[in-house]
C-alpha cells in the first residue's frame, strides 16, 4: 500500500499514455498508482498520509539541465551585482562588501552585467581600487567568461603590463598605457587561480546545501551540474548525511577523461540522488564578453571574431578526447555559443560518429545560441541534444544585435527551428549566469519577450515555442538528456515520485502572465521538501 497519496489535483503527467490525472500514490519514493481520486485511494491503508492538493496544478519536478550549482550557492552568500545599473551602484555594493570583511579577505563572485550600465561600459580596476585598498577583488561577469580584478589582486597574481595574454584568453589593456584595466577574459582568468584561496570542504558543502534550499523553493528537483571533481566529493558527502532535497547529475571537465572511472568510483552504487553523467568541454567563450567564436567579425568590434577556449588547445585535442570518450561509451556535453563554435563541434561529433558507427550517444551542445541556418538541421540528423537556456534570450535580446547584427540574430536561440529540425530540446538556467527559475524560463521560451520590453511581440518571435513544449523541455526531455527517462521526467507508475505543485495551471493561462505563478510545493521521492505555507 502507499506511504503517501497526493489527491484532488490537476496533474499534467507528461506521460503520453496518461496525460492527465487527479491523484498519485507513492511508496518507497516511487509512484505506484496514477489516476483518478477513486482509483488512487485504493492504495490507501490506515498508515497512508493523504495530501489534498486543493485543485492545484501539478507536474513533474523541474529538471535544470545546466547549472554551476555550488558556484550558485556561493553567489547566494556573496556580493550581488547582477542588477547594479550604474558605475556608482556597482562601486557602492563592492565597497559595502569589502567593509564587512577582514583585511586580506577576497571579494568574489558578483555576477555583474555591464550591459545594465548607462552608458554601457566595462568596469575598470580604478573604479574600485579606492574602496578596496586592503581586500583583493575578483568579481565575475554573469556569464563566467570575464572578471574584474582590482589592483591588489593583479599585484598578488603578478599581472603587469608585461604579462602576455594566455592562449584562449585576453588581458584587456588600456589603449594609451598598455596597462591591464582589470578585465580578464576566459583563460586569462586562470592567472588568478593560484592566489585566490580555495574554499574549504565545509564551505563548499555549506554552499551546496544553500543551493539545494534555493532549488527546492523553485520547484527544481534535479539539476545537471557542469562541475569539477571536488564538487563530486561535496555531493557524496551530502548524500552520506541522508537524503538530499535535490538530485544531482555531474558533468566533470573533459580534461579529466583519463580519470573518469576513478571519479565514478566516488559515487555510491544504487543511490537515487547522485550520479556522474559525463564530460563537459568548451569550444569558445560568451557573447557578452566578445569571446564567443563567429565566422564573421563582431558588428560592434570588427577586429574580433571571438576566441577558442583552452580546451581546444593544442589543435586537435578536442577531437582526440571525444574519440576516446566515445570509445569509453561516455556522454559528452560541450559548450558552444558562436556560430563557428557550433559548426566546429558539430563537425567533430559527426567525425566521431562516422569513425565509430551509430549508437545512442545523446551527446549535447550546451547553449547552442547562435547558429547558421545550415547547421540547425544537423542537430536532429546527428541526434545531438540542444541543451539551451531560454532566459538568455530574455536577457541578451536587449543588446545582442548591437554585437552581431540583425541577420545573425534571426537564428539566435532558435528553439522552434531546432524542434522542427528533429532536435531534442532540453532546458536549463545556466545558474548563476541566469536565474534558477524554470517558471521564468518557460515564460521566456513561450513569449520571447526581453527584459527591456522593447519587443512587444517577442524578439525573433518566429522562434517562440508553446508552453507545453517548454514544459516538456524542463521535464521529459531534460530526463532524456541524462539517460534518465526510464526513472523520471514524467509522473508515471514506476518512476521517481518527483513533482511540483504550482499556484496556477501554466497550460491554461496567457503565456505573458506566467511569471505571476508561485511554487506551492516541491516533492522529491514522495517527500514534501518545500511548502510555501510552512
Amino acid at each position: 500500500m502507499a506511504d503517501r497519496i497526493f489527491y484532488n489535483g490537476v496533474i499534467r503527467t507528461m506521460d503520453p499514455d496518461q496525460p492527465w490525472a487527479e491523484a498519485a500514490a507513492v511508496r518507497d519514493g516511487i509512484f505506484v498508482r496514477v489516476g483518478t481520486n477513486d482509483e488512487v485511494m485504493q492504495q490507501a491503508s490506515a498508515g497512508t498520509e493523504k495530501v489534498d492538493l486543493g485543485g492545484a496544478f501539478a507536474c513533474p519536478g523541474f529538471i535544470d539541465s545546466h547549472t554551476h550549482f555550488i558556484e550558485g550557492g556561493f553567489a547566494l552568500l556573496s556580493v550581488k551585482l547582477r542588477d547594479a545599473d550604474s558605475r556608482e551602484e556597482f562601486v557602492r555594493r563592492i565597497a559595502e562588501k569589502a567593509a564587512r570583511l577582514e583585511k586580506g579577505r577576497w571579494v568574489l563572485k558578483g555576477d555583474w552585467d555591464h550591459q545594465n550600465f548607462d552608458p554601457v561600459e566595462l568596469p575598470e580596476k580604478q573604479w574600485i581600487d579606492a574602496v578596496t585598498p586592503e581586500n583583493p577583488v575578483c568579481v565575475n561577469r554573469l556569464d563566467g567568461h570575464m572578471v574584474l580584478a582590482n589592483s591588489l589582486a593583479l599585484q598578488l597574481a603578478g599581472i603587469t603590463g608585461e604579462t602576455l595574454s594566455p592562449q584562449g584568453g585576453e588581458i584587456v589593456r588600456d589603449p594609451d598605457t598598455g596597462e591591464p584595466t582589470g578585465i580578464l577574459k576566459d583563460a586569462a582568468m586562470e592567472l588568478l587561480n593560484d592566489v585566490i584561496p580555495e574554499p574549504s570542504f565545509a564551505e563548499k558543502k555549506e554552499a551546496a546545501l544553500r543551493a539545494m534550499d534555493f532549488a527546492r523553493s523553485m520547484g527544481v528537483t534535479s539539476i545537471h551540474d557542469m562541475a569539477y571533481e571536488d564538487n563530486l566529493d561535496v555531493y557524496a558527502g551530502i548524500l552520506a548525511d541522508g537524503k538530499p532535497p535535490t538530485r544531482v547529475s555531474v558533468y566533470v571537465q573533459i580534461t579529466e577523461i583519463n580519470r573518469f572511472e576513478e571519479l565514478k568510483a566516488k559515487v555510491p552504487e544504487g543511490n537515487r540522488f547522485l550520479k556522474l553523467s559525463g564530460l563537459k568541454g568548451f569550444v569558445d567563450g560568451s557573447l557578452g564578453s566578445s569571446t564567443a567564436l563567429f565566422f564573421e567579425p563582431y558588428t560592434d568590434d570588427p577586429s574580433k571574431t571571438g576566441l577558442l577556449y583552452s580546451h581546444m588547445y593544442p589543435e586537435g585535442i578536442m577531437a582526440q578526447r571525444l574519440m576516446k570518450a566515445d570509445a569509453m561509451n561516455l556522454q559528452a556535453a560541450v559548450h558552444a555559443i558562436g556560430d563557428k563554435a557550433n559548426a566546429v563541434i558539430l563537425d567533430i561529433y559527426e567525425e566521431v560518429a562516422s569513425a565509430h558507427g551509430p549508437r545512442d550517444r545523446r551527446w549535447r551542445i550546451e547553449h547552442a545560441q547562435h547558429l547558421r541556418p545550415v547547421d540547425i538541421p544537423r542537430f536532429g540528423e546527428l541526434g545531438v541534444i540542444a541543451s539551451v537556456q531560454p532566459y538568455h534570450a530574455y536577457d541578451d535580446g536587449r543588446w545582442a544585435e548591437t554585437k552581431i547584427g540583425s541577420e545573425r540574430a534571426k537564428t539566435t536561440y532558435a528553439f522552434k527551428s531546432l524542434l522542427e529540425g528533429g532536435a531534442v530540446l532540453s532546458f536549463g538556467s545556466d545558474w548563476t549566469v541566469a536565474p534558477l527559475d524554470p517558471i521564468m524560463g518557460i515564460y521566456c521560451a513561450a513569449t520571447r519577450l526581453t527584459a527591456d520590453g522593447d519587443f512587444p511581440d517577442g524578439w525573433t518571435p518566429e522562434e517562440k515555442i508553446t508552453v507545453e513544449e517548454a514544459l516538456k523541455a524542463y521535464t521529459e526531455h531534460a530526463a532524456y538528456s541524462e539517460f534518465a527517462e526510464e526513472t523520471k521526467g514524467t509522473i508515471s507508475v514506476g518512476k521517481l515520485a518527483d513533482m511540483v505543485v504550482l499556484s496556477r495551471n501554466l497550460l491554461d493561462i496567457p503565456a505573458d502572465t506566467i511569471p505571476g505563478t508561485a511554487v506551492w510545493k516541491t516533492i522529491v521521492g514522495g517527500r514534501i521538501v518545500y511548502d510555501k505555507n510552512n
